[in-house]
Order: C-alpha cells, then sequence, then structure tokens
C-alpha cells in the first residue's frame, strides 16, 4: 500500500487541524487582550510592542491549547451528543474520524508549550514584571484542568464559574500587567460585567450538549442546578450585569465604558426573557440563542475596547 493511501495528502490534513483548533473563536482573546493593553494605554499613554506581541503569542497558543484539549478529553461526550449546534459539541472532527485523537493530543502539547516559550520571553527577556510567570501559569493550569483529568472541571459544575474569570477576567488582565507591570483597580472593575456576559454564553452553549454530557457524566452546572434553574440563574445573571454598571462607575469605571456596555442592554434584556420564557426547551431555538449570548459578549468586549481607545486617541472625550 502506498503512503498516500495510508494517510491523507498534506492539504488536507492541514484543514482537519485547522477546522480541530476552530480559529474562529480566537477572535474573543484577541479582542480581550486588546482590551487590556487598549486600558494600560488609556492609563499609561504608551504601549510597549514586544509586550504585546509576545503576550497576544501566549494568549493564542494557550487558546488553541484548550480548543485541542477539549475535543480530545470530550471525545467520549462529543459521541454521545445528538444535537450539535454551530457553536456547542466541539469540532466534530475527531468525532467524524477525520483525525485520531491523538492528533488533538500532540497539538494540544505543543501549542501549551509554546505558550510556555511565549511567557517565559515575557518573564525573562523583557522583564515584563514579578507577576507575569504566575499570571500567565494559571491562565495555563486553569485552561488545561477545564476539560483535563484529574481536575476536569467542566464536569465538577465549575467549568463555567472557570471560563468566566479565566477568558475576559484574567486575560485582559494579562494584557494590562504586561504593558504597565502593575494591577490595578481599573482591569478588575471593567472585567466583572463581562464575567458575568461570558458565564452566561457558556450556560447558553450547555443546553444543547446536556443530554450527551448527561450519558457520560459530563456533569455540568445546567445538569447539576437543572435546565430550569439553570435558565433562571443565566436571566438573572444578565440582569445583574447591567445593573451593577452604575455601582462600578460609582467605584472607579469610566463612564463612557458603562454608556458603551449599556447599548446591548436592549438584546440582553430580550435573551434573558427567551430563557426565562423556555426557549431553551425547544432545539429550533438553540443556534439562535447561541448566537445571541456570542454576539452580546463579542459586542460588549469590542464596545469596551471602544471606551479605551476612542478618548486615548482622541476621538472623543471621557465623559
Amino acid at each position: 500500500m502506498s503512503a498516500s493511501r495510508k494517510s491523507p495528502p498534506f492539504h488536507r490534513l492541514a484543514w482537519q487541524v485547522l477546522r480541530l483548533s476552530r480559529p474562529h473563536f480566537l477572535v474573543g482573546g484577541l479582542l480581550l487582550h486588546t482590551l487590556g493593553w487598549a486600558m494600560a494605554w488609556y492609563a499609561r499613554g504608551n504601549v510597549r510592542l514586544p509586550s504585546l506581541l509576545w503576550g497576544q503569542a501566549a494568549i493564542s497558543s494557550i487558546q488553541f491549547m484548550t480548543h485541542f484539549s477539549n475535543d480530545y478529553f470530550d471525545y467520549a461526550a462529543d459521541r454521545a451528543n445528538r444535537t450539535p449546534t454551530r457553536w456547542s459539541g466541539g469540532s466534530r472532527v475527531l468525532v467524524a474520524g477525520e483525525l485520531p485523537p491523538q492528533v488533538a493530543l500532540y497539538a494540544a502539547l505543543i501549542c501549551a508549550g509554546t505558550a510556555l516559550v511565549a511567557t517565559f520571553v515575557l518573564a525573562l527577556r523583557l522583564r515584563t514584571g514579578a507577576l507575569t510567570l504566575p499570571l500567565l501559569l494559571l491562565a495555563l493550569a486553569l485552561a488545561w484542568s477545564y476539560s483535563a483529568p484529574p481536575a476536569r472541571l467542566h464536569s465538577r459544575g465549575l467549568g463555567e464559574v472557570t471560563v468566566a474569570l479565566l477568558v475576559p477576567g484574567l486575560t485582559p488582565l494579562v494584557g494590562f500587567y504586561l504593558q504597565t507591570g502593575q494591577l490595578t483597580w481599573l482591569p478588575l472593575l471593567t472585567a466583572i460585567p463581562l464575567c458575568g456576559l461570558q458565564f452566561a454564553m457558556i450556560l447558553t452553549i450547555n443546553f444543547p450538549d446536556a443530554s450527551g454530557d448527561a450519558a457520560v457524566g459530563k456533569r455540568t452546572l445546567v445538569l447539576r442546578l437543572g435546565e430550569a434553574r439553570a435558565a433562571r440563574l443565566l436571566a438573572g445573571t444578565l440582569a445583574l450585569v447591567y445593573m451593577s454598571l452604575p455601582l462600578l462607575t460609582a467605584v472607579g469605571m469610566p463612564r463612557l465604558t458603562a454608556v458603551l456596555l449599556a447599548l446591548l442592554m436592549p438584546a440582553s434584556a430580550v435573551q434573558a426573557w427567551r430563557f426565562w420564557r423556555g426557549a431553551w426547551r425547544h432545539p429550533s431555538a438553540w443556534n439562535s440563542l447561541g448566537f445571541w449570548a456570542i454576539l452580546i459578549l463579542v459586542g460588549s468586549i469590542t464596545l469596551a475596547c471602544l471606551a479605551y481607545l476612542l478618548p486615548t486617541i482622541g476621538v472623543i472625550s471621557p465623559l
């Protein structure tokens, strides 16, 4: 048998690995790191390009690692999932037999190694600060532990909180710290509403996966609470996000940030109302619910970036 029959052509293999990596989800990491350095620019008046580029390399590598490791360690759950959507159920590359599962594991380990190299460059070569190493190692550990044993945080009802703290919480904090070498209240206050929106988004995409997750013992928060209670929690979380904006402004978040974030309150209100009224019960609504959850989150991150970039470059004045 010829070598060409034993393995797919390189271009097909590359395409399958690319699909496995789900690169479209990298937009979130890119925007959140942008938010971090945009806040630093707003606060300090300058951006260090080497720290920005190496920081993005570390963040994107961790994100790629997470996508690969999730597909590998969630293989059984994805096989049991008969109701995948555009936003949930994994990449479906391994489930379809297009690649052996070990490819995902090896790719995850390569990305983890790349993230470590970038981390050590930032900490030791660029000397971005004493907290660079612990912050990025914490991000790497949490991302790996989300689906990987022994922690498997997503099966202990901790996955949603972990993602909320890791993605919109830690990512902009890292971006800010790499530029300033300091932690201040600005990135922490700005991250709070985004963490709430991320939590709601992860809950949203876990509804279609519930039956497959239950079949293999993946006890997400949706399964632990029950779908009806999880839907009420989701609606309440969205309400709290916007109720928190006046308080966050009072303790130091720029008013422009709160005003821009509030622009998506009508869309979030509709999303909360749909969950409260039981739209999650209807498979025909799952793609729409997932789309709006992601749009609200990504739109809010983009608006937060603009809240810091526009005054910094002189387009508008701070409120």
